[in-house]
């Protein structure tokens, strides 16, 4: 069951634009299974030059399912970023049941340090993430998809966290654990 939380800013949410949103995107729920309980997060914007921006993310187990799209019609937007977040959970349902892998996850949490060096620097944000095993190909198309500069990854061959990363000149890097010190 796909849960969805509308917000609005510079307009307000009547009960048209929720009910738009909700059927547009009940449409997904047929790629998620029905024990699983996930939350849209659909953020609707009006600029000042009239254009429409909807921005929809939804937080999955090992996956963050982001698109956004602006228009100068709300509607075209919704159905925009619709059409864009069902291409992406199709590329990646095939590219899972392409690799069906059977690994478990491993769980990281990033904590600050506690340091005197840290009065210099002020951590805003602090995330937990969950990372999965995969290759560096899916994991370059994960960071891809969710619009980031670099993703952290479990490597499925070698157990290892590993990190990729769009280069300056739009190549990719891999940086490798080890444990060698």
């Amino acid at each position: 069951m796909l849960k969805i939380n509308v917000r609005g800013e510079n307009i307000e949410v009547t009960g048209a634009i929720r009910e738009y949103v909700e059927k547009k995107l009940a449409k997904l729920e047929k790629y998620f299974d029905d024990t699983s309980s996930s939350t849209a997060h659909v953020n609707l914007k009006v600029y000042s030059d009239k254009k429409s921006k909807v921005e929809v993310t939804i937080p999955l187990p090992y996956l963050v399912l982001r698109a956004e799209e602006t228009s100068p019609d709300m509607y075209a937007s919704i159905d925009l970023v619709t059409d864009k977040l069902e291409r992406q959970i199709r590329k990646h349902k095939t590219k899972l049941n392409r690799k069906s892998r059977e690994k478990g996850i491993k769980h990281v949490d990033f904590v600050p340090a506690e340091d005197e060096a840290e009065e210099k620097f002020e951590v805003v944000r602090t995330k937990s993430v969950s990372l999965k095993p995969m290759d560096v190909e899916e994991a370059i198309l994960q960071m891809d998809m969710l619009g980031h500069d670099f993703f952290i990854y479990e490597d499925a061959e070698t157990s290892e966290i590993s990190i990729v990363y769009r280069r300056r000149d739009g190549r990719y890097g891999l940086i490798e654990a080890n444990d060698e010190n």
